[in-house]
């Protein structure tokens, strides 16, 4: 394999979605560097990109045929989303809307289905706003304390916070964890939670209000404030008080696709730096051939192979219908640890001239660098790993 194969590792087609990966490739094409450099600098969202793969039918990738989707498995949203990447763009203002409807479509009630998810599917309705991370309870989404209490006239009246809400402006809906039995009554911390879908159209201005925070990266993140918000019953997703199992999938969904992105950014930095130790000479010879540039070069390669492979494990067990949640998690470490150190060894190898916008290697290395945190943090993963498939005693 050489060094300009590494957007199609040598699987077999009908794994790696051959066809797919070339359609958003030639998508990809109409929105250079210059376009994210320009939104980056006015903080603005890619709404031409967003509403071209919708256009383009692949954010309904995973919505069945039957609601106006593709029906394709989760390696295939996977590899439209490594593609972005590994093209230099970002799929971040939209990703959400691959995971989020999962939740309904595995939980939600036939009306629900039928209501929302041929508009999601078509892009009349948008669903990119998850409601989960609070600012006093950050990833420990059991002791979040945003509630929502029962009437008698059976809506639901909803107060709390939620943050890091990302493109919430941008979405007609929000997937929403709120607690709806005190944690005092309940055995397990888990229980008690439910899933609503709230459709922020109506309830903006109404206990809704959205406030978007400046941020390193341009993902449109906003804090989220529910202040005697009622809604209908019928948003209600699944049975009251199982909210918490319900959004696993999800969030495992939302790892393994995150995982995938990871790999794009890592050949997008592979590749960036290849072609530039081949053309940047210096003292007469390419900086390639100097193995304090090419060593690096070939680690950062290796490890994005090997994080490839449990990306792909992850989303085949997943797509099998297999718990993956440990698969999934290791697949997002490991992926987003081969894109950073991707992106260090480029921007190294780039030298001053990464720091220059028009290269885009600053941007990417600054997208990249969120993975590390974001959607989990690495100690997170490990402490999961520890405890539920290591046995280890829980830490308190």
């Amino acid at each position: 394999m050489n060094s300009m194969d590494m957007d199609s590792i040598s699987i077999p087609a009908s794994e790696g979605w051959i066809d797919i990966r070339d359609a958003v490739a030639k998508l990809c094409e109409d929105f250079p560097n210059d376009y994210w450099l320009k939104l980056d600098k006015s903080d603005t969202y890619p709404a031409e990109f967003v509403e071209a793969l919708t256009q383009s039918g692949f954010l309904g990738a995973l919505i069945p045929e039957e609601f106006g989707g593709s029906g394709l498995p989760l390696s295939a949203a996977g590899a439209v989303l490594e593609t972005i990447h590994e093209r230099g763009c970002n799929a971040a203002a939209c990703h959400a809307q691959m995971y989020t409807m999962g939740t309904v479509l595995k939980y939600g009630s036939d009306a629900q289905k039928q209501h929302y998810l041929p508009d999601i599917a078509s892009g009349a309705v948008r669903l990119q706003a998850f409601g989960v991370t609070e600012p006093t309870t950050g990833s420990d989404t059991t002791q979040l304390k945003t509630k929502a209490e029962r009437t008698p006239s059976g809506s639901y009246i909803v107060n709390g916070q939620k943050v890091w809400t990302s493109r919430a402006y941008q979405s007609d809906l929000m997937l929403l964890l709120a607690r709806t039995t005190p944690a005092a009554d309940v055995q397990k911390r888990s229980d008690g939670i439910s899933v609503f879908l709230l459709d922020m159209r109506e309830a903006l201005g109404k206990g809704l209000q959205l406030r978007k925070i400046d941020a390193m990266i341009n993902h449109n993140s906003c804090e989220v404030f529910f202040d005697n918000l009622e809604i209908p019953g019928d948003t209600l997703v699944g049975e009251e008080g199982n909210g918490f199992r319900y959004i696993v999938d999800s969030m495992n969904a939302e790892r393994i696709l995150i995982a995938y992105e990871c790999i794009g950014d890592a050949k997008f930095f592979i590749r960036k730096a290849v072609e530039y130790a081949k053309d940047r000479t210096v003292f007469g010879n390419p900086i390639g051939s100097n193995q304090g540039i090419q060593f690096p070069i070939a680690q950062a390669y290796a490890a994005a192979q090997a994080a490839e492979l449990m990306v792909k494990k992850a989303a085949a067990m997943f797509d099998a219908g297999h718990k993956a949640a440990a698969e999934a998690n290791m697949a997002k470490m490991l992926a987003a640890d081969a894109s950073w150190q991707a992106a260090e060894m480029c921007m190294q190898v780039y030298g001053g001239f990464a720091f220059a916008r028009e290269y885009g290697i600053e941007r990417k290395w600054r997208e990249a660098r969120l993975y590390q945190t974001a959607p989990i943090s690495k100690n997170m993963i490990l402490g999961y790993l520890g405890q539920h498939v290591l046995g280890l005693p829980r830490s308190y």
